[in-house]
């Protein structure tokens, strides 16, 4: 029941967030024209959407068995961690203040979940559905590597490793959002952070969309920073963590524009077959 109440706060917060945005960045005219190509936009981004929900699927199975064959590998990258960086996260929440703790709480909850969530929005208005496209599939990649090192490595963060000199602060700010961390992620999946490798990604994907959407590139690029910052202010991620997430967040924009550029299926074909069944649609 409390994860249900809080869920439904972060909804409602993220939504008015969206609702905000739509209003300051998005075209009206743009809007009033969904309803009609809705099904066409289904159609073409329906590949890249399916791939990004199995990707999720795939996260959702693998979540507990995932964190089982980590332990079997035995490959525990904390203490390498820790030897890099050592009290960095510690120094870096020597600024700690309640309204701080509570801005950067906020800005990990609702501000991360609005960062995902807006490009699809915006791009799904758009008359090219390559921003989409790409959007969705990086989305699926930063997830499915992701899934990846979270298998192969054991890296809890620093507020685990380091109870004494590391706080937990956003659970200082929102109690109810350690039972939506629970659910979500384990405690041993802090390399990369998926926090930042999300949020940089649509920040270097928003910069491609600077022309179109010149508030939403500035919003975007300021926003990540503040989500990269906040994982470690609250504790949750090293830097190492970060540097490893934004390295995450290039590979899967690249990988992406290689994926969306591959050639398809009806492009491989002659172009005899291509006209005789378009003619056969036509008929």
């Amino acid at each position: 029941m409390v994860l249900l109440e809080f869920l439904g706060k972060l909804l409602v917060g993220v939504l008015a967030m969206v609702a905000i945005a739509g209003w300051l960045f998005l075209d009206r005219e743009q809007a009033t024209a969904v309803p009609q190509r809705s099904w066409q936009r289904l159609r073409e981004i329906a590949p890249h959407l399916s791939l990004l929900v199995g990707v999720l699927a795939l996260n959702r199975v693998f979540r507990n068995l995932g964190q089982e064959l980590s332990w079997m590998l035995g490959w525990n990258i904390t203490g390498l961690i820790y030897t890099i960086e050592g009290d960095f996260v510690a120094l870096v929440q020597v600024i700690a203040t309640p309204p701080l703790t509570v801005f950067f709480s906020f800005v990990y909850l609702y501000g991360y979940v609005f960062l995902a969530t807006f490009p699809v929005v915006a791009y799904w208005l758009l008359a090219d559905a390559d921003p989409i496209q790409r959007t969705l599939v990086a989305y699926a990649l930063n997830y499915g590597i992701g899934l990846v090192f979270y298998t192969l490595f054991v890296a809890f963060g620093p507020r685990n490793l380091l109870p004494n000199t590391v706080q937990e602060l956003l659970y200082t700010a929102y109690p109810q959002s350690q039972i939506l961390t629970s659910t979500v992620n384990t405690n041993t999946n802090a390399f990369p952070s998926l926090h930042t490798s999300l949020s940089v990604t649509v920040a270097l994907l928003a910069r491609r969309t600077r022309d179109v959407y010149p508030g939403w590139y500035a919003l975007s690029t300021g926003l990540a920073a503040l989500v990269v910052v906040s994982t470690m202010y609250l504790g949750i991620h090293w830097a190492t963590d970060v540097v490893a997430g934004a390295l995450l967040a290039v590979a899967s924009v690249r990988l992406a524009d290689r994926y969306h550029d591959l050639p398809r299926v009806g492009e491989l074909l002659p172009e005899r077959t291509r006209v005789r069944t378009a003619e056969r649609r036509n008929d």
